[in-house]
């Protein structure tokens, strides 16, 4: 190859790589002419190699018209990538435009569950009259759990409390939070006001109005004088702050092995006022809790002396009031962590 054919090649080689830069129609295809033309393999490449078969004395010649080449070919590719990266920022900039005055998306509030709803609700209630709130471990061994609450080992009413026994001597999962009136008696003394809410265990068949996991709330009130006329008036108080003013309510025989007399305290139905309804068995009540007078034997095993003390004891499910004032008619819809009936209760 002579320096005419040498040169017209490289010239002939810039008009067709400035050409081919213009109509490039993205980066991509850019960088691929880029290779194509400049690259270790590269068409400029192949006619550079060109120059070292030249004459010495022609070499310079070719040099001069080689290097205005690949500056113009490589001052085409930096413009040309310019204006392409440009048109992409553009169109990326349309395409994900964001609007900063639209509203944002909405971010869910978590609330307390019902259960603990209820519980801090009949907390507030009964703090307006003195009580204090205190825990006691949801873990029980058998003799504070039963015995010392006057049901021994052959007592008929553990049938009633058949639980869940743990891999430790002598232990359960508490049947119910009475348990903590030992405890608090034990601590604390007279004059007592206690509320003891928390978790209770049994072994139930589960359907919709028992499960083998609940709350309770458990109130306890230990002083000198204590009658049933006082525990009468404090339901009473504690029906009207929950259910609204006016309601009617009733005591009537019921039986506990840990309270004497023992009763049952009703609100008039509501659902129907009274009239007598499928939610309250026609019968116009609904029963929210069990109560009575605590048991001698079990003021003895709190260490009170029960000719000088008197107490009342009260028990409560928390999921039972939310289900009457809300016309619930699932126990198990508290444990299902189904968020549709939980977010309910915002």
């Amino acid at each position: 190859m002579d320096l005419a054919d040498l040169t017209r090649d490289l010239e002939t080689l810039r008009d067709d790589a400035l050409e081919a830069i213009a109509t490039a129609s993205d980066r991509a295809s850019l960088q691929a002419l880029e290779v194509d033309i400049l690259g270790k393999k590269g068409r400029l490449t192949l006619v550079s190699r060109g120059i070292g078969a030249l004459p010495v004395e022609d070499r310079p010649k070719v040099g001069a018209i080689a290097n205005p080449v690949r500056q113009a070919i490589e001052a085409a590719f930096t413009e040309r990538d310019a204006v392409l990266h440009a048109g992409a920022l553009e169109d990326r900039l349309r395409t994900e435009t964001v609007d900063v005055t639209t509203p944002g998306r909405p971010v869910a509030r978590g609330t307390l569950h019902p259960s603990l709803e209820a519980m801090r609700e009949i907390a507030d209630i009964f703090a307006r009259f003195g009580f204090t709130v205190y825990e006691s471990p949801e873990i029980e061994d058998d003799v504070t759990n039963f015995q010392l609450l006057n049901i021994p080992p052959d007592h008929p009413a553990r049938d009633l409390w058949d639980t869940l026994y743990v891999d430790l001597p002598g232990h359960l999962l508490r049947t119910h939070t009475s348990p903590g009136q030992i405890r608090v008696m034990r601590a604390t003394r007279p004059p007592i006001r206690a509320l003891l809410p928390g978790r209770c265990f049994r072994y139930e068949a589960v359907d919709a109005s028992h499960d083998f996991e609940f709350f309770q709330v458990e109130g306890l009130m230990v002083d000198e004088g204590t009658t049933m006329g006082d525990l009468r008036g404090l339901l009473d108080e504690f029906a009207r702050a929950m259910f609204g003013a006016g309601r009617k309510t009733r005591f009537r025989p019921g039986y506990y092995p840990f309270t004497e007399p023992s009763v049952a305290f009703d609100v008039e139905c509501l659902v129907c006022g009274g009239a007598g309804c499928p939610a309250c068995g026609r019968t116009g009540w609904m029963t929210i809790l069990g109560a009575g007078m605590v048991h001698p034997v079990v003021l003895r095993s709190g260490g009170l002396d029960p000719e000088r003390y008197q107490g009342f004891a009260f028990g409560m499910g928390p999921e039972r009031m939310k289900m009457l004032k809300h016309a619930i008619t699932d126990l198990r819809l508290f444990m299902d962590d189904d968020l549709r009936f939980l977010g309910q209760f915002r």
